[in-house]
């Protein structure tokens, strides 16, 4: 069979076609989602023209967790090795709509640990592109819980304790003015599903008005909450170890000298019969 100057123009044009067909942009917000936890969320991402990704590669990725996938979509099925397991069971695409080039993703039930960068990856055989997603996590925690620990050399020790922040959050002692107690370090802990808990211990003094202040505060998402607590005066009456030493001395003289004098009476008793 001859193959002519045509025939070979329509072959030119038809692999030029086909080379740019599958040419296409990855889209998406340029803005952060700010996701709040518990809540449901969708990751946009689409193609540009809205060809069908319906035959291409579509990954999804935490640039936190290198080597393993939030979502991978290939051949027209989920390929689930190597993905991060705390995403197992939370998120899918929009699979009747990747036709038209929707390769969003739906994450379910956001916790802590989602907060990152995310990479929507989508391959073609010729082609492919990508895009950057920042998700912020936001968590309101509990109201700080006090408690009174009990008498700390110089004074009465406190507790707080508050849980269930992200991102981790700051905690405040404050006297009665207002003025910044100054405390011990904080003991932070998060848990598996990135929410933080803090605890601060503060040892105080007895004041005027013996009120004291615990506040907690995250800045970045703009939430404060705060306990008062009162301490009744006569807490403090034992609150210096050097007077329980001394009260402790004095009972100890006094039984002594009452033991002695009983003694003695005794005696004498004893010497008049």
């Amino acid at each position: 069979m001859e193959t002519g100057p045509d025939s070979l123009f329509v072959t030119l044009l038809l692999l030029i076609h086909s080379s740019h067909s599958e040419k296409f942009e990855v889209l998406g917000p340029t803005d952060p989602i700010v996701a709040v936890a518990g809540d449901d969320i969708i990751l946009p991402c689409y193609l540009k023209p809205n060809i069908s990704a319906e035959d291409m590669a579509v990954d999804w990725l935490n640039l936190d967790f290198l080597g393993s996938h939030v979502y991978h979509y290939q051949n027209r099925k989920i390929i689930q090795d190597n993905q991060i397991t705390s995403y197992t069971g939370r998120n899918s695409l929009f699979k009747e709509e990747l036709w038209r080039g929707n390769t969003s993703l739906k994450l379910t039930r956001v916790q802590g640990t989602d907060e990152g960068l995310y990479k929507c990856f989508i391959k073609a055989k010729r082609w492919d592109h990508d895009l950057i997603i920042q998700v912020l996590v936001k968590a309101v925690g509990s109201k700080p819980v006090v408690s009174i620990e009990g008498h700390r050399e110089g004074g009465m020790g406190l507790l707080c304790e508050t849980e269930g922040w992200h991102p981790q959050p700051e905690l405040v002692w404050l006297d009665s003015k207002g003025v910044n107690l100054s405390a011990g370090p904080p003991e932070i802990h998060r848990d598996l599903k990135g929410f933080y808990t803090v605890k601060q211990h503060v040892i105080v003094q007895e004041t005027d008005t013996n009120r004291f202040t615990c506040r907690v505060q995250q800045n970045r998402i703009n939430e404060k909450m705060e306990t008062e607590v009162h301490l009744p005066s006569e807490l403090f009456d034992y609150a210096t170890p050097l007077r329980m030493a001394f009260i402790v001395l004095c009972c100890r003289g006094a039984i002594t000298v009452i033991g002695l004098a009983l003694a003695i009476y005794c005696i004498c008793i004893k010497k008049g019969d």
